[in-house]
């Protein structure tokens, strides 16, 4: 059994973006992430700070977006959302994969949050190189990892999507809308955005959210 912890509209929806992709069964486990008082103490047995995503495949637990990616891909290799190991492009696909959680996310939420610093302050280093590196990449290559869609592309379309369209984190270029357009005209996607959609209709949270942009 696949049991994958979600909640609609974060960063768990580039994980179930992944579980359509993979075109297994599997189960989804809905966690209020925004809810009064917060996610139940007894989730920590699943995810330590509460966070999502999550899965339990068959009694192991992975979290951490790129953790899972790698585990599913490799778990599910008909699905050819990884390069298999001894493939020399398998090193691009793990750096870029890593690379979103380890450089991407932090860097993005430090330049949103307004935090000042010098690249050895922190490993993730300065917004200015993520945004020059990711430029770069992309200008050389069509995906996250070279000259086919993978799992990290999933991983890193979520995260310009957002961070571009919404969160008004990253730079709204070119270079980044014409990535978009090649790696989101996708069925996975597009049922993946339908269903958030109306799961995040039902939240009570994003219900008041949602209403206070309609009204504004």
């Amino acid at each position: 059994m696949l049991t994958f912890y979600h909640a609609p509209w974060s960063r768990s929806s580039a994980v179930f973006w992944l579980m359509e992709e993979l075109g297994v069964d599997y189960r989804m486990e809905l966690v209020d992430i925004r809810a009064e008082g917060g996610v139940p103490e007894d989730y920590r047995a699943i995810q330590p700070n509460k966070k999502v995503p999550a899965i339990d495949h068959d009694g192991v637990v992975v979290t951490e977006r790129a953790a899972i990616a790698i585990y599913l891909a490799d778990t599910f290799p008909e699905a050819g959302l990884a390069p298999m190991i001894g493939d020399p492009a398998r090193g691009p696909y793990l750096t870029a994969l890593v690379h979103h959680d380890a450089v991407f996310d932090p860097a993005i939420c430090a330049k949103v949050h307004g935090l000042e610093y010098v690249s050895n302050d922190y490993p993730f280093g300065l917004y200015d190189d993520l945004i020059a590196y990711l430029e770069r990449r992309l200008s050389e290559q069509p995906f996250a990892a070279g000259d086919r869609f993978t799992a990290a592309d999933i991983l890193l379309a979520a995260g310009i999507g957002y961070t571009m369209n919404i969160l008004k984190g990253l730079p709204d270029r070119k270079i980044f809308r014409d990535y978009l357009e090649r790696t989101t005209d996708r069925p996975a996607y597009h049922r993946v955005q339908e269903k958030d959609a109306a799961m995040a209709a039902e939240i009570p949270a994003l219900q008041r959210m949602m209403a206070e942009v309609k009204g504004a």
